[in-house]
């Protein structure tokens, strides 16, 4: 009975021993880095390894104006405004701006301000002469078509970021029906009070910025892409500055 007692204490010492020495070699082990929610989203069926951050460019912030501290209080449905740069996003090797040059129409056929190609030249900046300005005091809307069928991973999008403002009713949509009337899907809306007759959307509010806005796409196939807005909170006018679409071509 004592060998085996005996045997038994060296046992449980060997299995502490082999216990201890994983639980040092996981804690000096190096962290892995999961991709976070939005990036999973838009990995899709793709292999990590087969993933690189998406090289978006950005323009100049030119933030000019100065408003009062409590200006936030005054835009519904707002979301907080990072102080961070926004992370990478990881798509498909071989994704790029495939709206970059592509024809755009829009629900104001003679814009106020601008060209409606300016909003796919590749010009970003919020200065005059950069962006287009559409009709006021009702919904508007800007399609580009991408000319062909994509798999699309992000859209990115600038209003004008010159101040800290809020585009209200900002829908995004893609469709491969050119009358958008069958098979759309919204990839974004923040309609809180459905007063642009698309339904209640679940997204906030934001504020212009340089960075732009990115919408994780998730890889979906289509052609056409249309984005909507209704003023903002500081006039009723909808400006649009650049649209990018990072995709890939159909097999």
């Amino acid at each position: 009975m004592k060998r085996s007692k005996t045997k038994l204490t060296i046992a449980a010492v060997v299995v502490i021993v082999i216990a201890s020495c994983m639980h040092c070699c996981n804690r000096n082990a190096p962290t892995v880095k999961h991709p976070a929610p939005s990036e999973q989203a838009a990995v899709g069926h793709t292999a990590v390894s087969e993933l690189v951050p998406l090289d978006i460019k950005l323009p100049r912030p030119m933030f000019t104006g100065h408003r009062s501290a409590n200006f936030r209080d005054l835009i519904p449905n707002l979301e907080p405004m990072s102080t961070k740069p926004r992370p990478s996003f990881l798509a498909p090797v071989g994704t790029k701006n495939v709206a970059l040059g592509k024809p755009v129409t829009c629900s104001d056929e003679d814009p106020i301000i601008g060209k409606l190609e300016m909003i796919t030249d590749g010009d970003k900046e919020a200065a005059e002469g950069s962006y287009v300005e559409l009709g006021f005091s009702f919904l508007q809307h800007v399609t580009i078509d991408l000319e062909a069928e994509y798999n699309i991973y992000a859209i990115v999008f600038w209003h004008y970021h010159s101040d800290t403002r809020a585009f209200f009713d900002v829908i995004v949509q893609a469709v491969d029906d050119p009358v958008f009337t069958t098979n759309v899907k919204t990839l974004f809306n923040n309609d809180h009070d459905n007063s642009a007759g698309f339904g209640i959307g679940k997204d906030k509010n934001y504020i212009e910025t340089s960075e732009g806005k990115l919408i994780d796409a998730g890889g979906i196939r289509t052609r056409y892409i249309r984005l909507y807005s209704n003023g903002n909170d500081l006039d009723e006018f909808n400006r649009y500055i650049e649209v990018e679409v990072y995709g890939k071509a159909v097999k």
